[in-house]
């Protein structure tokens, strides 16, 4: 007998979208014994659940209060039974044989826990639908810098619709955090990475994008970039910590997150302010993350120019010189006399 592989679907106000993803999901081919279908209405207030109901009793829903993303996800698999996991958000939806494709990828490779692979970047206003797939088919971990490096090119096709994992991925993180509103999928996909994974090349299913979309967001509207930038922070700082306590190497952890981490922090504190404490420690993780053997005099101008300036003005202040600072490509006036 093959192991029971978990259709796992999330969604919040998909009346539009669900069905198509319902749809994918079935067409897979899969008898009951082989796909167990569970869906995670997260306290939609239109017609999503009453349209999964008609997948009943094929598809089990769970209805929930609204409380985002991870606590979707923490219901979810509370009541999944597979040994493997595939997850879908409401309004993505599967190609044809992408079950079959990460089945017998996992069989014919037992030493991974995950697979990955290419998609379709499908825009919702246009109809249109480009191919986005990994130059090949490659093996992902974090057990080295030179394996962290290519795990930050392959995490792209680690997205929700393309990730299935064996159930032991979820049973090291789970339960998520609630307050991960959204952006849990990235605990999901570091957990994958640190088991080690695999990308496939083909692209199994399609990304839609759409105003709705919680991470796609219009980079002028100021109160959700500001809430993008906090949930980033909340959630990296939550992988960071979980993959010390698991053991990861601090060089890989920081390789993998940091980056992304720093930025968001930066983005924050230049919108909305913070304290100069917080300032000063974001330049200084930062420097220590981007420079592992800085000269004695680069880091005495860290510390001594750019440390007392965060402490000396105010947050957004500091950022907003910084940025001037960046913009006009003035640092290399600094390499000529600090190296």
């Amino acid at each position: 007998m093959k192991p029971l592989i978990t259709a796992l679907v999330d969604t919040y106000n998909h009346e539009k979208y669900i069905e198509q993803a319902l749809a994918s999901v079935l067409e897979q081919g899969l008898s009951p014994a082989e796909l167990e279908i569970v869906v995670v209405d997260d306290g939609s207030t239109d017609k999503t659940a009453s349209i999964v109901q008609k997948f009943a009793p094929r598809v089990k829903l769970v209805r929930k209060r609204n409380g985002g993303q991870a606590s979707a996800f923490n219901a979810g698999f509370a009541e999944s039974r597979g040994e493997i996991v595939a997850i879908l958000d409401g309004d993505d939806w599967w190609a044809e044989g992408k079950i079959a494709a990460v089945a017998e990828a996992l069989e014919a490779n037992p030493e991974v826990a995950a697979v990955g692979h290419g998609y379709y970047d499908f825009h919702e206003e246009t109809k249109d639908a480009r191919v986005c797939i990994p130059q090949e088919q490659s093996s992902v971990n974090i057990a080295t810098a030179e394996a962290t490096k290519a795990a930050l090119a392959a995490w792209p096709f680690l997205l929700m619709g393309a990730l299935t994992m064996r159930r032991r991925v979820l049973e090291w993180i789970m339960p998520l955090p609630e307050e991960m509103t959204f952006m849990a999928d990235t605990a999901m996909q570091v957990a994958a990475m640190a088991m080690g994974a695999m990308v496939l090349k083909e692209p199994l299913f399609y990304y839609r994008r759409h105003a709705q979309n919680l991470y796609a967001i219009d980079p002028e509207n100021a109160t959700k970039l500001r809430r993008r930038y906090e949930m980033t922070e909340l959630v990296y700082g939550r992988v960071y910590r979980m993959l010390i306590e698991l053991g990861a190497p601090a060089e890989s952890i920081s390789m993998l997150l940091e980056g992304t981490w720093m930025n968001a922090k930066r983005a924050r504190l230049s919108m909305v302010g913070g304290s100069r404490m917080d300032a000063f420690r974001t330049e200084m993780q930062s420097f220590r993350a981007d420079f592992k053997n800085p000269s004695g005099a680069y880091r005495l101008f860290k510390y001594v120019v750019v440390g007392a300036a965060t402490l000396l003005l105010p947050a957004r202040r500091f950022y907003q010189l910084r940025n001037w600072y960046a913009e006009r490509e003035l640092g290399r006036y600094r390499e000529r006399l600090v190296k």
